[in-house]
């Protein structure tokens, strides 16, 4: 693996082993660590300028999230994600996220609803900037209002382990400018429907969204040859 860490800035109110784990997973999720790479703890370490410890820390948390793979007698690498992966992925995160936006509508607040109308309001003017690391945080930003409005501790939690194996490939669904008119349409939608409290709707739209997000993102794992349908 050449090098493509930078040193950690630190300073931070972060504890160390929390800063690596932030960074590889950054660098995992954008793309800069590719799937099948190599995690050598050894380089790492130098490259990020701290111990070994919370380089082995921050791998072990990351097998756990599914963005790195032990393969035996080999070491860590990053996981690759099959056709049929994915697929199983988008399945659960559908019905989950149905089951969320059901919770949300049933139990959220009037501060709340304030919140997701800010919310998608910013992601709006995000898209109007089209850099797509903004699109994607207001992005997540407007489902994590929607998530806390559960009161199921959880399930936000089941949904975002999902979602951190998705979001590798998400970056590029969200590059794709026809795609978001749609993207901020199938939001208006599910924010409506919470602001009705129509629980029904809104599972309905939420795992419609879900539905359109496979869609693209298995096209766009279709077109390329590095997925596999065995991983590495």
């Amino acid at each position: 693996m050449v090098n493509k860490l930078s040193s950690l800035k630190l300073g931070n109110y972060k504890p160390l082993r929390e800063l690596v784990f932030d960074a590889l997973r950054e660098a995992i999720l954008s793309g800069t660590l590719k799937p099948g790479d190599r995690l050598m703890e050894v380089q790492l370490a130098e490259e990020m300028g701290v111990s070994r410890t919370p380089v082995r820390e921050a791998i072990r948390k990351l097998e756990l999230e599914g963005l790195v793979v032990m393969v035996p007698r080999k070491g860590a690498y990053v996981s690759g994600l099959s056709l049929k992966d994915a697929a199983d992925l988008f399945e659960i995160r559908q019905s989950l996220e149905g089951l969320a936006a059901s919770l949300a509508a049933e139990r959220i607040t009037d501060e709340e609803i304030k919140m997701l109308e800010d919310s998608f309001k910013q992601l709006v003017e995000a898209t109007k900037s089209q850099v797509v690391e903004d699109i994607m945080k207001k992005d997540a930003d407007f489902h994590q209002v929607l998530f806390n409005a559960t009161r199921n501790d959880r399930l936000t939690q089941i949904i975002s382990n999902l979602k951190e194996q998705i979001d590798r490939f998400r970056l590029k669904s969200f590059s794709n400018p026809s795609r978001m008119k749609s993207i901020l349409k199938e939001h208006k939608n599910i924010l409506d429907a919470i602001k009705d409290r129509d629980t029904d709707r809104a599972e309905k739209l939420a795992k419609q969204h879900i539905e359109n997000v496979e869609t693209n993102v298995m096209n766009i794992l279709r077109g390329q040859k590095q997925f596999e349908e065995e991983l590495l």
